[in-house]
């Protein structure tokens, strides 16, 4: 079987849902499609420019928006929510007031809930925010992977399977590196897969870091 389809979407309506909860006329599809990620974009780089845990991560694991006629629900998904509660008192509400006016949405209200996760490791997006950190201090890319794995050994998954690509290490030539612990079955359907594709941009370029973790199978 190929590898060229998305995990996650591979598995909708099966073991994953839509991140993004909404219908739309095909007019106006595309609009609410931009403004979805307007309010994702806008809430990772105030997160990103506003806090960052001991880690290096932002500790965002996704972001699920949902549409009514006169609302806009937002659920962050974090590992950290403390650092954003306790530093920033009021962060919540700013951050809410300044999404807002980014979308100039004066009919609808817009309401901001965060959800702790509690056990951020087996999240394949603050994995690879961790793994991203190691590379730009210059960690070699195989302790780095490593010290992942040991991580989401904690969180109980059953397997994880992490890619870098790029020019690792500086070296002349790109090239792909790969470690896989455990069972990540995904050709199989019911297998509970989660799947982040991230990018870091170092001194010596742009790597490319994918991460497959498998929690459990129904």
């Amino acid at each position: 079987m190929g590898q060229k389809i998305n995990p996650l979407g591979f598995r909708l309506g099966i073991t994953q849902n839509h991140y993004s909860l909404w219908f739309a006329q095909p007019k106006t599809y595309s609009e609410g499609l931009q403004e979805d990620q307007k309010i994702r974009n806008y809430i990772k780089n105030y997160v990103q420019k506003n806090m960052r845990t001991s880690s290096g991560t932002e500790g965002i694991a996704r972001i699920e928006i949902k549409k009514r006629i006169y609302l806009i629900q937002v659920i962050i998904y974090m590992g950290f929510p403390k650092f954003l509660i306790e530093n920033r008192p009021r962060g919540i509400e700013e951050l809410q007031i300044n999404v807002q006016k980014e979308l100039n949405c004066v009919n609808r209200k817009l309401n901001i809930a965060i959800t702790r996760i509690a056990k951020p490791y087996g999240h394949p997006t603050i994995l690879a925010e961790f793994i991203a950190g190691q590379l730009k201090s210059r960690v070699p890319f195989r302790r780095a992977m490593k010290k992942a794995i040991e991580l989401t050994e904690q969180a109980d998954t059953k397997g994880i399977q992490i890619q870098i690509a790029g020019r690792i290490d500086g070296k002349e030539i790109a090239r792909v590196e790969w470690i896989r612990e455990g069972r990540v079955p995904l050709q199989t359907i019911r297998a509970k897969i989660d799947y982040c594709a991230y990018t870091v941009r170092t001194i010596y370029g742009v790597l490319g870091i994918k991460i497959w973790i498998f929690m459990d199978e129904e």
